[in-house]
């Protein structure tokens, strides 16, 4: 029969329009509608699509969207002083810096220098920290959204053996709290891991976030594992790619996400829940 899909674009569907009656509550009540602030350095083609779509999802849920464009060559010094005054700035509940940033800026430095209480991409040490002991107040977008994805398929997760290739801080090693939070078991899979394959042919969930198209194969997958593909590669003929070999996994697994339409979305719609928690929060 095949893996059952997990739309993720319907499930992100779904979530925004929970975020959309609660930001038209507080407009109801005279309450300030959220706004979020992103700030884009320098003009990589991916990354401007990226801030694009975050700006109409924050139209389509009738948050206030603030964009602050600089060129490549903008200096840390000059990023950091825009990221005080966005932390001053009464209409701004969230703040994202749209990553990479430029290899002469120290990506930590200014990650941190982000208002705990604004950093609603969830990547300040204090929320990461929170998140660890679990008690978390932000989330990272990308591994909450993959937690409301494995939540979908109306499986019990405690118990699970869970591995994740690929060790990112904005990834992988969030989804080891988020994992363990729910009971499972992590294993955590990276360039210097021996054996990939069979580390992850006794995984009763997948999640590939290494950044190389089709890299997980579908003789690598446990019969009925559930398999979340993070991964959006740009293939030479325009086409995109997840981590995982699509269709040789989706005749073994039991569930499976697409990409386009799997991860991607339910990321967005986390940044709008954060920024909605931010402005409910003040």
């Amino acid at each position: 029969m095949g893996a059952q899909i997990i739309d993720g674009k319907a499930i992100a569907d779904g979530l925004r329009e929970t975020v959309r009656a609660r930001v038209e509550e507080r407009v109801h009540r005279r309450q300030p509608r959220p706004g979020l602030a992103v700030v884009l350095i320098g003009d990589a083609p991916a990354s401007l699509v990226y801030v694009r779509n975050k700006k109409l999802a924050c139209e389509w849920v009738g948050m206030n969207s603030f964009e602050f464009s600089r060129p490549a060559v903008t200096s840390e010094a000059k990023l950091l002083d825009l990221i005080g005054q966005l932390n001053a700035d009464e209409r701004v509940n969230g703040i994202l810096i749209q990553l990479p940033l430029p290899g002469h800026i120290d990506t930590n430095k200014v990650i941190e220098a982000i208002s705990p209480d604004k950093d609603v991409d969830g990547f300040h040490p204090y929320n990461i920290g929170r998140l660890n002991i679990g008690r978390p107040v932000y989330r990272p977008c990308t591994p909450q959204g993959i937690m409301s994805l494995l939540e979908f398929t109306g499986i019990k997760l405690a118990g699970m053996d869970a591995v994740i290739v690929g060790r990112s801080n904005i990834v992988g090693r969030p989804l080891i709290a988020e994992l363990l939070d729910k009971d499972c078991t992590p294993t955590i899979c990276h360039s210097y891991t021996r054996d990939i394959g069979d580390q992850v042919r006794g995984a009763d969930i997948v999640i590939a976030a290494v950044g190389r198209p089709g890299f997980i194969q579908g003789t690598w997958i446990k019969p009925g594992a559930i398999v979340i593909d993070v991964g959006i590669n740009h293939l030479p003929n325009g086409r995109l790619s997840g981590d995982v070999d699509f269709e040789s996994a989706r005749q073994v697994a039991g569930y499976i996400t697409p990409v386009p339409g799997g991860v991607g979305p339910m990321t967005i719609a986390c940044l709008l829940q954060n920024t909605l928690i931010a402005a409910e929060s003040r």
